[in-house]
């Protein structure tokens, strides 16, 4: 029996042992050949000096990146679940409020990664590293974690959970709260209750919500589709399941303003209130709800103030809630306070690096006509990921805006080149080439999207750039009022839009934005 239990923990007798030796000796005491040392120096250095691991971490700001967890279950159909676990620990993490914690989507491209842990945390600008594997069989579920100093590769704690697939939310907690404590990160009563309420008691509905949230990665038709069934059916199984709630509310707001999916905008936001309504009546407090409220509440109902406060408790209840940054820096900026939204993008821009990239920085920089700087964010953006189409096209607008036509247009002819599907960047190079003067080739652009929306749907929003760059102003009014009646693309942002400059004193304009409160 000693040898299929996992070590014990040498602490528990000898509490004067630093923590680091007792990480150490875990990792090498480990049942799974993987999970121990590559080697007897490797097992010698993380000895040498453990005791120096925490002060190692104190020296900068209390900052951790969960990377994703292994999947070693035989049934590699079995990476969503472990997937959904690294999901669930940095939610449970996230509500540390004296914790920097990076945002999911920034840390699942090192899934499969190459670089060091010293190269991941570099470029993800924290201290610490989470990284774990997970191993299901049946009903039992192994689950390894290990909390490392980057900059020493120094290990500060570590654990090996061997429990029933029912003890996985006692598990998440356990780990959330070890983390706190080797980083010395202090908790109030308030957080440790978040951070160990259960979000389900149906083991079956919690595997089916992991399987609707894996879905709607790919953000395709078909991901959005498949994962709203099972997040539907998570909910028919747990009526009570407030997060898979709000994520169905996410899901249909995005769809409504036109990121995915081919329902009505109407059907999306009645189903989208619905379901962060419902989420907000089982938990008051569920930071994710409430971020979601607020977009609702300027992207659909263009209600400024409502959304503002929603998105302030969103923040108020999840200090890293990446999403609720990234919603509260495009209200302020279409309400056209410009340094309050770069303050908030700056913070979605640290908690998910990888996804937000500086991009709404460049443009909030351009609509706030600083064109040098714009032009330096978002070319520190291409330096990094050259292949980016919404760089190029906002590069392209930088150029145009400092009076530079021909470098515009050619970075938005790079930037159709690179997503040839969007009508977006089609619709912008359509406009860049009215203002240049070029009229044919803007009707030549012009009469490609009427000839794509005989295919499918093309927002109104797109179609306004083009006439919006002709001249043709009361043609574009008429597709901005149609944008504005289906809530389509980012009408909401058109008060201080560069793209609509001309506009700005035609009378439909002015009373179009009455109507979405902004005049």
């Amino acid at each position: 029996r000693r040898f299929t239990e996992p070590a014990p923990r040498i602490r528990r007798v000898r509490p004067e042992v630093p923590a680091g030796v007792e990480a150490a000796l875990l990792r090498a005491l480990a049942r799974a050949p993987e999970e121990r040392f590559p080697s007897a120096a490797a097992f010698a250095a993380a000895l040498d000096g453990s005791s120096g691991a925490h002060a190692s971490v104190q020296r900068r700001p209390p900052s951790i990146a969960v990377l994703p967890f292994v999947n070693l279950s035989a049934d590699p159909e079995n990476e969503y679940f472990a997937d959904g676990i690294t999901e669930d620990v940095i939610a449970n993490v996230s509500k540390i409020r004296a914790l920097k914690v990076i945002s999911r989507t920034s840390v699942m491209p090192f899934k499969n990664r190459e670089q060091s842990l010293r190269e991941v945390a570099a470029k993800l600008d924290v201290a610490t590293l989470l990284e774990g594997s997970v191993r299901r069989a049946g009903q039992r579920v192994r689950i390894v974690a290990q909390l490392i100093d980057a900059e020493s590769d120094r290990h500060l704690w570590a654990e090996t959970y061997d429990r029933d697939l029912t003890d996985i939310f006692a598990i998440q907690t356990d780990v959330a709260l070890q983390i706190a404590a080797a980083l010395q990160a202090e908790l109030s009563a308030e957080e440790k209750t978040r951070i160990r309420r259960q979000p389900t008691d149906d083991l079956h509905a919690y595997q089916l919500f992991m399987l609707g949230r894996q879905c709607l990665t790919r953000w395709t038709q078909e991901g959005v589709e498949k994962g709203i069934a099972y997040l539907e059916q998570a909910v028919a199984r747990d009526p009570e399941y407030a997060v898979a709630y709000a994520t169905l509310g996410y899901v249909y707001t995005d769809m409504g303003l036109g990121v995915a999916g081919s329902m009505p905008a109407d059907e999306c936001f009645r189903r989208a209130k619905a379901a962060v309504g419902r989420a907000l009546e089982l938990d008051p407090e569920l930071a994710d709800a409430h971020a979601v409220l607020g977009y609702l509440k300027f992207g659909a109902d263009h209600d400024w103030a409502g959304a503002e406060a929603e998105l302030r408790r969103a923040i108020e209840l999840d200090p890293n809630a990446g999403n609720a940054y990234d919603y509260y820096g495009l209200l302020l900026a279409a309400l056209e306070r410009y340094d309050e939204a770069l303050v908030v993008q700056h913070k979605a821009h640290e908690l998910d690096p990888l996804v937000h990239r500086g991009i709404d920085i460049a443009t909030t920089l351009l609509r706030a006509g600083r064109y040098d700087e714009g032009l330096a964010a978002v070319g520190r953006v291409l330096d990094t990921d050259p292949h980016f189409a919404l760089a190029h096209a906002t590069i392209g607008w930088a150029y145009f805006l400092k009076g530079m036509h021909d470098e515009g247009i050619a970075a938005l002819q790079r930037a159709v080149s690179l997503s040839p599907e969007s009508t977006m960047y089609l619709g912008q190079l359509g406009e860049a080439f009215g203002l240049a003067g070029r009229t044919a080739e803007a009707r030549a652009v012009l009469s490609r999207m009427e000839e794509l929306s005989r295919e499918r749907y093309v927002s109104p929003y797109h179609m306004a750039y083009v006439y919006t760059g002709l001249g043709e102003h009361d043609r574009a009014m008429d597709w901005l009022e149609r944008a504005q009646r289906e809530r389509a693309g980012a009408v909401f942002g058109i008060k201080g839009s560069f793209l609509f400059t001309s506009l700005r004193s035609h009378p439909r304009f002015r009373a179009l934005l009455g109507k979405m409160n902004l005049a």
